[in-house]
Protein backbone atom coordinates (compact mmCIF):
# COMPACT_ATOMS: atom_id res chain seq x y z
CA UNK A 1 0.00 0.00 0.00
CA UNK A 2 2.91 2.86 0.45
CA UNK A 3 4.66 1.80 -2.57
CA UNK A 4 1.53 2.56 -4.29
CA UNK A 5 0.88 5.78 -2.77
CA UNK A 6 4.45 6.45 -3.45
CA UNK A 7 3.91 6.08 -6.94
CA UNK A 8 1.07 7.83 -7.25
CA UNK A 9 2.17 10.68 -6.15
CA UNK A 10 5.71 11.08 -8.00
CA UNK A 11 3.04 10.06 -11.38
CA UNK A 12 2.21 12.89 -13.67
CA UNK A 13 -1.42 12.23 -13.28
CA UNK A 14 -1.53 13.62 -9.77
CA UNK A 15 0.27 16.28 -9.80
CA UNK A 16 -2.28 17.22 -12.71
CA UNK A 17 -5.04 16.39 -10.26
CA UNK A 18 -3.18 18.69 -7.29
CA UNK A 19 -3.16 21.41 -9.63
CA UNK A 20 -6.52 21.36 -10.66
CA UNK A 21 -7.66 20.85 -6.90
CA UNK A 22 -5.98 24.41 -6.16
CA UNK A 23 -7.23 25.97 -9.17
CA UNK A 24 -11.00 25.24 -7.92
CA UNK A 25 -9.96 25.82 -4.34
CA UNK A 26 -9.08 29.44 -5.39
CA UNK A 27 -11.56 29.83 -7.33
CA UNK A 28 -14.11 29.00 -4.81
CA UNK A 29 -12.27 31.34 -2.25
CA UNK A 30 -12.78 34.41 -4.79
CA UNK A 31 -16.36 33.33 -5.57
CA UNK A 32 -16.79 33.71 -1.69
CA UNK A 33 -15.18 36.66 -1.38
CA UNK A 34 -16.83 38.05 -4.51
CA UNK A 35 -20.31 37.31 -2.90
CA UNK A 36 -19.14 38.82 0.81
CA UNK A 37 -18.02 41.77 -0.31
CA UNK A 38 -20.98 42.64 -2.21
CA UNK A 39 -23.48 41.03 -0.90
CA UNK A 40 -24.93 43.89 0.67
CA UNK A 41 -24.97 46.27 -2.35
CA UNK A 42 -26.81 43.47 -4.21
CA UNK A 43 -29.20 43.08 -1.26
CA UNK A 44 -29.52 47.02 -1.74
CA UNK A 45 -30.21 47.09 -5.29
CA UNK A 46 -32.76 44.23 -5.28
CA UNK A 47 -34.57 46.10 -2.45
CA UNK A 48 -34.46 49.48 -4.47
CA UNK A 49 -35.81 47.44 -7.72
CA UNK A 50 -38.93 45.71 -5.85
CA UNK A 51 -39.64 49.05 -4.10
CA UNK A 52 -39.80 50.96 -7.27
CA UNK A 53 -41.72 48.18 -9.50
CA UNK A 54 -43.92 48.17 -6.26
CA UNK A 55 -44.20 52.03 -6.96
CA UNK A 56 -45.70 51.77 -9.99
CA UNK A 57 -47.99 49.24 -9.67
CA UNK A 58 -46.53 46.34 -11.55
Amino acid sequence: MYAYLIRVFKSERAATAVEYALMVALIALAIIVAVTALGGQLSALFNRIVTTLTGVGV
